[in-house]
């Protein structure tokens, strides 16, 4: 079953990013060694996202961060592992899990 990691983070950790890569890289190696790694990115600070939904029909865009909060989506890692355990055992691993919080979601398969 695929899983996604999702890695949350602070202003600060995206700010000292450079830092953290070194043990986010030994985490995507162990990931892709042990086979289970099928996808992931880290993705750039909440302020540079833009949100969109429509109304009547109509576009409604506002750039930055669709809410203000503390920790923000920082990236994700898509695995495919047998269940849940194991899906926690490598989210547990994940550098953010120490200091910020990181999520485990199922993927719902996609209709072909």
């Amino acid at each position: 079953m695929k899983y996604a990691i999702l890695v949350y983070e602070t202003e600060q950790d995206f700010a000292n990013r450079e830092l953290h890569m070194p043990a986010y890289n030994a985490y995507s190696q162990a990931l892709a060694e042990a086979g289970v790694a099928a996808g992931g990115a880290a993705l750039h600070p909440s302020h540079t996202g833009t949100t969109i939904r429509l109304h009547n029909g109509q576009r409604n865009v506002q750039d930055g961060p669709y809410a203000d909060t503390k920790e923000q989506l920082g990236g994700f890692f898509i695995i495919d592992v047998p269940d849940l355990d194991v899906a926690l055992d490598w989210a547990s691993r994940c550098p953010a899990a120490s200091n910020c919080a990181v999520e485990v979601r199922p993927l719902l398969p996609m209709q072909a």
